[in-house]
């Protein structure tokens, strides 16, 4: 069963709640809203964050993850932005580092980036040529260390498969002449 949540800031609630007492009500809400069940586990589940100081250890953990990763991949030809915060990063597959020289979409550079990561126990999220990924907010640093890895490798099997495709592509440009 679905749940969902909205945070904001004091500032966003203060006009939110503004606008609701001018209109009369606060005009949120969906079909599942207030279910008795998904809300006992929602709180249950924010008990244990507590309980086992989750925070903290994302808190702790979070430099290790985004460092790492940055290290690990921020060099290769291939990879253009690296965003992130905390536990989630998006990486996006381009030439050059550019953002706007992207691979063909024939080549499906992220499809084969995320098979790569799969093939060595990694799930990622793949939009296109870009890699989003988010590991379990309780990961420890050698779970962290090994899904840097991963991820690295897999970079270095896709900068192998594009150099592949580009040297392809070059021999079908000369053939053509």
């Amino acid at each position: 069963m679905p749940i969902g949540a909205v945070l904001m800031g004091p500032h966003i609630a203060e006009v939110v709640c503004s606008q609701s007492n001018e209109m009369g009500s606060f005009g949120h809400g969906f079909t599942y809203s207030g279910h008795p069940v998904p809300c006992s586990v929602a709180s249950e589940c924010l008990k244990i964050y507590k309980e086992k100081n989750i925070v903290d250890h994302v808190k702790s953990i979070a430099p290790f993850f985004q460092e790492g990763m940055r290290e690990a991949i921020s060099e290769s030809p291939v990879i253009g932005e690296i965003r992130g915060t905390g536990l989630i990063m998006g990486v996006e597959f381009t030439r050059n580092k550019s953002p706007t020289d992207l691979f063909p979409a024939s080549w499906a550079t992220g499809t084969y980036f995320g098979s790569q990561c799969s093939d060595q126990g990694l799930l990622v999220r793949v939009s296109g040529d870009t890699i989003m990924m988010s590991p379990p907010l309780i990961s420890t640093k050698e779970e962290i260390q090994e899904l840097i890895s991963i991820f690295k490798e897999s970079v270095k099997r896709t900068e192998r498969r594009i150099a592949d495709l580009e040297s392809k592509d070059s021999n079908k440009y000369c053939a053509a002449k």
